[in-house]
This record gives C-alpha cells, sequence and structure tokens, in this order.
C-alpha cells in the first residue's frame, strides 16, 4: 500500500522554527552600557564618576546585587563604594555622601526595616539628595513619575527625571523586544497592548504599573490583596493614570488577557500557571526566583526573559551619568561638553 504522508520539497525546513525566543539580560545590557559610554565620553567629566552603595541589611540577594553592580562599575571605568553600614548609623552616612563632591550618586540596599518599611525605610529613601538619588526614589522623582512628568525643569525640559532603576529596566527590555511601538506617539507607544504585573511593591511593582499605564498599556497590578487595573482610561485621553480596585478579578482571570506576563514574587514557591497563559505571550522576570516553570514556558510564550538584574545595573549606570549631565555647570566645561550634558539619554 503506497504512503500517504506528504513529501517534503527538497529545500524546504524538516521541522518548524523553535516557537520561544530565549533573550538573555547580557544581550540588553550591552547595548545600554555601550550608550552609557558614549554619554559619558562626551559630557567630559574630567575624573572617575563615583557610586556610593550603602548596605545596612543582611539580605543575601542584595549582597549579590552589590557584588554584580561593583564589577559592572569598575569594568564600565566607574568608581564603586560599598559601605557596610550599622543600620542606627546609616542615616549619618548619607548626608555625608550627600555632602562630598566626590560622590555623583547614591544608591542603598532595601528593605533596611522589613516590618516597618512603610515609616523607617521611607524615611531613609528621602534623606538622599535629590541631586544624588540614582534609584529616583526620592519624593520629587516619585511624583513626577506617577503624575506622568518627565523633567524637573520645565518648561526648559532639559533635565529628566529618574526613574527606579528595576522598572526602567523592565521598560528598557520591553523597547528592546519591540514590545512599544514606535510608530506611536512617544508616551503612547504601549496603546493596545495588555500587561499583568504580578508585584506590587512601592519599589518595583506599583513604579512599573504606573510607567507601563503612563506609557498607555492596560496594565493589571496582581498581589496578595487583589487586583488592581492602571490606565489613562478609555482611549487613553488622560494625561497620567488612573487606579481602580477589581475585586471581581483574580490572577487566574487576567492572565489569559494578557499580551506580557511580568513576574516578580520574591519566592521559590510561586510559579505563574503556565496552562493560564495565552498563546506568543511575552514573559520577563524580575524576580531573585524563577516565577514561570521555564521549559514549560518556552512552550507556550513567544519571548521569554528568565532575568533582568544586568539590565538593572547598566540602568543603574545610566541613571548616574542622567545625575551628572543634570548638575550645575562646572566652570571649565566646554560648550560641546554643555550640549552632551543637555542632550543625554534625550530620546527616552
Amino acid at each position: 500500500m503506497a504512503s500517504t504522508k506528504a513529501a517534503v520539497p527538497q529545500g524546504a525546513p524538516s521541522e518548524p522554527p523553535k516557537t520561544c525566543k530565549v533573550i538573555l539580560a547580557d544581550t540588553i545590557a550591552k547595548k545600554m552600557l555601550a550608550e552609557v559610554q558614549s554619554t559619558l565620553s562626551a559630557i567630559q567629566l574630567p575624573r572617575r564618576p563615583t557610586l556610593s552603595a550603602f548596605l545596612a541589611n543582611d539580605d543575601p540577594h542584595a549582597y549579590q546585587y552589590a557584588e554584580w553592580s561593583k564589577k559592572t562599575c569598575e569594568e564600565q571605568g566607574f568608581s564603586f563604594n560599598l559601605v557596610k553600614v550599622d543600620k542606627e548609623s546609616l542615616e549619618e552616612a548619607i548626608i555625608a555622601a550627600n555632602n562630598d563632591p566626590e560622590v555623583d550618586g547614591i544608591l542603598v540596599y532595601y528593605p533596611i526595616w522589613p516590618a516597618n518599611q512603610g515609616h523607617q525605610d521611607r524615611y531613609i529613601q528621602e534623606t538622599v539628595s535629590l541631586a544624588k538619588d540614582v534609584e529616583g526614589l526620592c519624593h520629587t522623582h516619585l511624583f513626577n513619575m506617577y503624575h506622568n512628568v518627565r523633567f524637573l525643569d520645565p518648561p526648559a525640559n532639559l533635565k529628566k527625571s529618574i526613574l527606579p532603576c528595576t522598572p526602567l529596566a523592565i521598560v528598557k527590555a520591553l523597547e528592546h523586544l519591540q514590545i512599544y511601538n514606535p510608530i506611536l506617539a512617544y508616551g503612547n507607544r504601549l496603546y493596545g497592548k495588555t500587561i499583568t504585573v504580578i508585584n506590587r511593591s512601592e519599589v518595583n511593582g506599583r513604579p512599573l504599573a504606573a510607567l507601563l499605564a503612563n506609557d498607555g498599556a492596560t496594565v493589571y497590578s496582581v498581589d496578595i490583596t487583589g487586583v488592581q487595573l492602571f490606565t489613562r482610561g478609555s482611549g487613553i485621553k488622560a494625561l497620567r493614570h488612573q487606579v481602580v480596585d477589581k475585586p471581581d478579578l483574580t490572577l487566574n482571570d487576567v492572565l489569559p488577557l494578557s499580551d506580557v506576563v511580568i513576574g516578580g514574587v520574591p519566592t521559590e514557591k510561586f510559579k505563574v500557571p503556565t496552562e493560564l497563559l495565552r498563546e506568543g505571550v511575552v514573559c520577563i522576570n524580575f524576580s531573585s526566583f524563577r516565577n514561570f516553570d521555564g521549559p514549560a514556558v518556552k512552550e507556550k510564550a513567544s519571548i521569554y526573559v528568565p532575568s533582568i538584574g544586568k539590565v538593572t545595573i547598566a540602568v543603574l549606570l545610566r541613571n548616574l551619568v542622567r545625575l551628572i549631565a543634570n548638575s550645575p555647570r562646572q566652570e571649565g566645561t566646554s560648550d560641546d561638553a554643555q550640549k552632551a550634558r543637555e542632550g543625554a539619554f534625550k530620546d527616552d
């Protein structure tokens, strides 16, 4: 009996290409670090930029992040000063760095007081000088971010506000993945995208949901207390995002609706239920733990980014250069260098 199997035409592929493309953080970070280097060179700073980082907790993930930051800083020609300090001495140490002209940026590893983050950690965030807040966590930067105000000096609009490192790293990853639509107007380039963010911490999850919604996305923000919807309203007519509680929705309801799912749950016990993901979804993990089942998600997702840490460090240096660019013009600064300062990272 003759075979009914269809013949494969000569030259045709013997099997379809892999469905999921895995993108490593290093790939995204390299392009950003090259931009950091070219901008820093144009600014013509007469010394190595210095970042002072304060570690006042025993979190092993914070220490690992500090080691990665130190390695990348030194490889890129930046000075990295890791200060291990007792919690009760932290405020005084930060004030000293605020007043040190050789320190260009200040980083603090949170949480410091896990049981009382809303008060004591927030107080420390406000202790860091606006001019040296490389994380964008002081009130002025956070106010601007939540209100979709992108500059510190309107109407001149030469000094961009600083955005928190991990949320901005995820935004940059989405730009790299071409989830942002460059055909649309700046500020609207996520219009039509539905994104779920699983984490609503004040340092990462909530700022990320706000950034994505301010750029036009419909964002479902999910944590243990429930679901909130972040949008700029119908037709993205509002100037900034609005937040609505959705007590009738759960994670299981919003996952099948989502073009992008971003996991940031800080526990190894949590896994995003792969069976609820839509086919072709983009999945990004920014937790220190794997929120996605790697082998399973590759069968469902079109793009999977298993970690974001190296992009966060690249953003850290980018923010540091932006702080330098925002600083007052120093005596002896050439016109070309000043022009480079005013144009630093102007396209975002």
